[in-house]
């Protein structure tokens, strides 16, 4: 018999009715029980706590108010734990969305070093997948930090940029959040200064 092969499903946009099924504070609406949210570290969680805070902008460079992010890391130790429970002080995944300032936070530690497939240690970094409406399919980045210049410079991933000035767009930059350790990264969708973008 011969194999019938099926046509490929049309992707969609992600917005604008993201928000409604998986931010749905930012979208006005009351939280559900259990929702994966902006708060990835308690207070007792293990590490240093840092809060992540940016923007999302166009090609025009007007803010995206609607942008619904995605986050990925390991723990303060550099280990990832693929099972998210609401009762552990730390869990590796967590989401956020732009609201209409513009502005997305996390609160989160900072992630230890994490081994590669090779054994070759990568700079601390946070893993991003960015969905907004006209995106078809979500783009997936990576955050690392400027406080961590020695490790960037070897770190294999940003190695693959050949174009130094755009590893850039790729780092964090360190401030102060009401007293609190945070990191500034904005995400440009297109034009200048692009974000850099991975098709993992």
């Amino acid at each position: 018999m011969p194999v019938q092969l099926l046509p490929e499903t049309p992707s969609q946009t992600a917005g604008p009715y993201v928000h409604i099924g998986l931010a749905l504070e930012a979208a006005g609406n009351p939280p559900r029980d259990l929702e994966i949210a902006h708060e990835m570290a308690t207070a007792d969680a293990p590490g240093e706590h840092i809060v992540l805070v940016g923007n999302v902008y166009d090609g025009n460079g007007h803010l995206i108010r609607d942008a619904f992010l995605e986050f990925w890391q390991a723990d303060h130790q550099g280990v990832y734990d693929p099972i998210y429970d609401p009762q552990k002080p730390f869990n590796c995944f967590g989401r956020t969305a732009t609201g209409e300032d513009g502005q997305w936070l996390l609160n989160t530690i900072k992630p230890g070093i994490v081994l590669n497939a090779a054994g070759t240690p990568m700079a601390a970094h946070i893993n991003l997948s960015l969905f907004a409406r006209g995106i078809n399919i979500h783009l997936q980045t990576r955050l690392y930090f400027d406080d961590e210049a020695q490790a960037n410079a070897i770190d294999p991933v940003l190695n693959l940029i050949e174009q130094p000035a755009r590893r850039e767009t790729l780092i964090a930059k360190r401030c102060s959040i009401d007293g609190k350790l945070a990191y500034q990264f904005d995400i440009r969708v297109q034009g200048e200064d692009e974000t850099v973008f991975f098709d993992f």
